[in-house]
């Protein structure tokens, strides 16, 4: 289950980059479909702090310790609401170039949460 759930987390994190790497490329700043696709993208991360932290509940151990897994996990739920927030703040491409990378970024800490937590 986690494996598939970090596997969504990514597919959707870097769908999300590409949609507003294409509207940073075309000159437009994030709008509202944006931030609904940021909500769902932050709604699937959400579900993996929950599903990782029952996991933890019932004994599960990370490869590289419990700090480590949940401070991934909680800088995976971030990322995307907070370039978000920075891209109201820049109403310009340079909003959806900050949602973007912010997009990679998470994609970038969901490997490395496999490879902190990794099923066999």
């Amino acid at each position: 289950m986690f494996n598939a759930l970090t596997l969504a987390v990514s597919l959707a994190a870097l769908a999300l980059a590409a949609w507003c790497g294409f509207a940073a490329y075309r000159d437009q700043s994030t709008k509202d479909w944006h931030f609904i696709g940021m909500a769902v993208v932050t709604a699937l991360a959400l579900a993996q702090l929950v599903v990782g932290v029952v996991r933890l509940a019932r004994g599960g151990e990370a490869d590289e310790g419990t700090a480590i897994f949940v401070a991934y996990l909680l800088g995976a739920l971030f990322a995307v609401p907070a370039a978000g927030f920075m891209s109201l703040v820049e109403r310009s491409r340079w909003g959806s170039a900050t949602v973007t990378a912010g997009a990679v970024v998470l994609a970038v800490l969901e490997v490395r949460l496999h490879d902190i937590w990794w099923e066999g």
